[in-house]
């Protein structure tokens, strides 16, 4: 029987229709009947089910290292949480939760919160991802609400990207880019950084960090002066504050000179914006994870205001979000500078919700934000914290700080669905979670689109659904009646008729007409986005029903520091996500970044004597971490790039959140993770290699770097060391062992066999080469060890397919090389059509165009 159901992912949202084939296996397909995706899946997506298994998985409440009944468990996070607001006020307690979460899951702890224990410290994740967004759209619009509709994308003339690498972190909103872009569609990528998304793209201006605002300010002084403002539009529906359009007076000369790019560049965006306007401007982290965020994202609708390209067919901003209930969790107000139901503060909105939820208290004021509030943990004003569904142990900024302030707090919780994260090691009570494929209830994606999430297997072990565990905590400290949910259609019911309580049309966010139907009705809810097209009549949900331009500058750009002389960019990878407690777990999504890289520029890594493959030490005053260094001219000259995902439980490197300032923007609260001063050091080793495990090690490889990833039946560790190597032996398991040391070339290599059958590899060596992964790997699979195993290749020609390139159809870049000489294949098409690479979710699409040009540029 297959189930409906929505990724596990990003923002986008995307449909699946999965399958079960045994007790935890599962076939995952696009749905295309979804709005979101009509069927396409991107890497992460198309290999979820190799996530589904149990292992690791937290599957009985545990209370310090010992196991617990759920009434213990319970009853004791319940008491601790009423002992220390009757000692200490409910502003001693704090919810720090997570984008995973369902909306049904997010509804019940912001009530539990805000409405009984009266204070609003709950934060989310998705503080570190968009509410910059959330700011700006409810400074320009009086709502935080997202116009546009991936449909815009279909009519857009011209689409701009700014701070996202789309073909990486959103890769299904790509291909539709993409495919409106064949259809004739200009694309103009604005990113520091030269990604597979801006070598696709017509025009890409690889500004400074942090000049958004001042690129914005002039695209609005260009389009003023050759008279692309829409006056009727701005008279009629927008409020321009007095003495606004000084901001816009820079010349095309200084904005590029401010903005580090060519004036010829700029006029050639400029001209075509104002040239074009069905305009599709996407925006993402690159704008919102500044310390001047809001104003960025104010600069980019303020525009479209000014333009009119709001509320249109094919003109909007789109605010792109990165998790896949971001948006929910904004609806309920589940962050803590919201109350509920898209409402503020204000005194009314407070006796609405009160009354809603006959609640015995209100919170009064926004609560403390994400770094706010592991600041107050640290200092000892928050007492007892829960954490839902996150890892902010390794995602916040300077996390060796938030490590020290969760050591000392005197209560914390996590409820989670792993047995063992970098936060979970801090708890004092653990939570066992439902994962994806055991959740039921719904989601929001970028675009509005509301979809189900459905169950595909049963609750493992004792696990539960997160709305459960804090329905459970509610009832136990005193409100059973407020919390007397049996199921997650409850819920969804009572947020339905929050959403159009006392609302006469002043909140956009209203569901009017989703609370009637029973609990069959809500099983076979089919995806609906809310809202319909916002704006287009022109009216916005503010007291005069105008919308606003927000007066915005362009601040200082801080000069490179004496001892922190470049600029620290962090982001994603293409085919991992958060802190790879889910994507670590697939082989196939492990093998196209199997260890964190910095990237860095020819110039900046000569400079520093820094090699391409070598290791690299990342340092800034808050920490510092190691990294392989990728030297690459796609970084701009005095800047470096790092991944977020690796954790203290997958690496002895990679730590990315040790390294940026706990500085956030003053208006949204959202940290400043783009442009973190910082220096690069080269990290001598005398030796390299890697081990190869059926299974875990009891041990972590003891050295300098080790690094892991998932292979099919087992583990793969990189490891390099700057001493010896003997305690590399506590990794390998007991069995039979054959060795062969080559002291001339330093070179070591040990394979364990158990009952025949390969348990363990690890190849070292000093200065000579190591093989291929890939059929070392393979034999983890094999009934009985191949006879060559120490010389780390089969009997015969050895065939090495190359780092992965295609992750959807795990083709590596010699098949792909191979094919386009062997079959003399002229573009990416025919890549397809040959092998399959990039037939897919087309991410590795840029990644193929670049084969072409390099095999082109070759054989000339």
């Amino acid at each position: 029987m297959s189930v409906k159901t929505t990724c596990a992912y990003c923002g986008v949202g995307c449909g699946i229709v999965a399958t079960r084939t045994g007790e935890r296996s599962v076939r995952i397909e696009g749905d295309p009947e979804h709005p979101a995706n009509r069927g396409r899946l991107c890497s992460k997506g198309t290999h979820l089910g190799e996530t589904v298994g149990l292992e690791g998985r937290l599957l009985h409440p545990m209370i310090g290292n010992r196991r617990a009944s759920w009434d213990k468990a319970l009853d004791l996070v319940a008491r601790r949480f009423r002992d220390t607001i009757a000692r200490h006020g409910p502003g001693s307690v704090a919810f720090y939760v997570s984008g995973q979460l369902l909306t049904e899951d997010y509804y019940v702890a912001n009530k539990l919160m805000k409405g009984f224990i009266g204070t609003a410290n709950i934060d989310t994740n998705s503080r570190l991802c968009m509410s910059s967004a959330v700011a700006g759209h409810n400074r320009a619009f009086g709502e935080d609400v997202v116009p546009a509709s991936y449909d815009d994308l279909d009519a857009a003339d011209l689409i701009i990207l700014v701070g996202s690498n789309t073909a990486w972190c959103h890769p299904i909103v790509y291909q539709r880019i993409r495919a409106r872009c064949d259809a004739g569609a200009k694309l103009v990528v604005i990113d520091p950084r030269r990604t597979e998304t801006a070598e696709e793209a017509d025009l890409h201006l690889a500004i400074r960090p942090g000049s958004d605002v001042a690129l914005m300010n002039g695209l609005l002084a260009w389009c003023r002066d050759a008279g692309a403002l829409d006056r009727a539009f701005l008279d009629a529906h927008v409020t321009v504050p007095e003495g606004f359009w000084t901001l816009a007076d820079g010349d095309l000369w200084s904005t590029a000179r401010t903005c580090d790019v060519p004036a010829a560049d700029l006029r050639r965006f400029y001209e075509l914006f104002a040239a074009t306007p069905r305009t599709v401007t996407l925006f993402s982290q690159g704008v919102n994870q500044s310390l001047a965020g809001t104003d960025q994202v104010n600069a980019i609708l303020n525009v479209h205001l000014a333009t009119g390209r709001i509320g249109k067919p094919g003109a909007q901003p789109f605010s792109i979000t990165g998790q896949p209930n971001a948006m929910g969790g904004r609806e309920v107000g589940g962050l803590a500078s919201t109350l509920a139901a898209h409402m503020d503060f204000a005194e009314g909105n407070r006796a609405i919700v009160q009354r809603f939820w006959a609640s015995p208290t209100i919170a009064a004021k926004p609560g403390l934000k994400a770094v706010d509030l592991f600041r107050a943990v640290g200092e000892g004003r928050i007492k007892a914290l829960w954490v839902m569904a996150t890892n902010p142990a390794v995602s916040m900024p300077d996390a060796g700080r938030v490590r020290e302030a969760l050591a000392g707090c005197p209560f914390v919780v996590v409820s989670d669905v792993m047995a063992d994260t970098d936060t979970g090691a801090f708890a004092h009570v653990r939570l066992p979670a439902a994962a994806w494929g055991e959740k039921d209830g719904t989601v929001t994606n970028s675009d509005r689109t509301i979809s189900r999430q459905r169950a595909i297997f049963p609750l493992p072990g004792e696990a539960k659904a997160d709305w459960w565990i804090v329905t459970q905590v509610a009832r136990r400290m005193g409100w059973k009646t407020a919390f007397a949910y049996d199921r997650p259609a409850d819920i969804w019911r009572e947020h339905v008729r929050l959403s159009t309580y006392r609302n006469d049309g002043t909140r956009l966010f209203s569901l009017t007409g989703r609370a009637s139907g029973g609990n069959a009705d809500y099983d076979a809810m089919e995806p609906f986005r809310w809202g319909g097209t916002p704006f287009a009549d022109g009216r916005f949900p503010t007291p005069d029903g105008r919308a606003r331009l927000v007066p915005v500058t362009q601040k200082p750009l801080a000069a490179p520091l004496r001892d922190w002389p470049l600029t620290l960019n962090t982001g994603r990878y293409r085919d991992h996500w958060h802190t790879m407690t889910r994507t670590g777990l697939s082989p196939k999504l492990a093998r196209h970044r199997e260890e964190p890289l910095v990237e860095v520029h020819p110039d900046d890594a000569a400079r520093l004597g820094i090699a391409n493959g070598a290791l690299a030490r990342v340092a800034t005053p808050q920490g510092e971490s190691l990294y392989r260094a990728r030297v690459t001219d796609a970084q701009r000259p005095g800047e470096l790039f790092v991944p977020i995902h690796w954790t203290h439980r997958t690496s002895t490197g990679g730590r990315t959140g040790l390294l940026p300032r706990p500085l956030a923007d003053p208006i949204s609260g959202q940290p400043g993770f783009k442009a973190t001063p910082a220096a690069i050091a080269a990290v001598a080793t005398t030796w390299r290699g890697f081990l190869i495990l059926a299974g875990e090690p009891a041990k972590r490889p003891d050295c300098l770097w080790a690094t892991r990833v998932a292979v099919p039946s087992g583990s793969l560790w990189e490891l390099a060391g700057d001493g010896g190597t003997g305690l590399l032996d506590t990794a390998l398991p007991a069995g039979e062992r054959i060795e062969a040391v080559d002291t001339a070339r330093g070179t070591r290599r040990v394979a364990v066999l158990a009952g025949g059958r390969l348990a363990a590899a690890l190849f070292l060596t000093e200065r000579g080469e190591l093989p291929p992964r890939d059929w070392l790997i393979d034999q983890l699979r094999e009934a009985e060890a191949a006879p060559t195993l120490l010389a780390g290749r089969a009997p015969g020609p050895a065939i090495d397919r190359g780092p992965i390139v295609c992750t959807c159809f795990d083709i590596g870049l010699r098949t792909i090389v191979a094919a386009i000489r062997e079959q003399q294949l002229a573009d990416v098409a025919a890549i397809g059509a040959a092998i399959g690479a990039g037939t897919n979710c087309g991410s590795c699409r840029p990644a193929l165009a670049r084969l072409i040009t390099g095999e082109t540029t070759h054989a000339a």
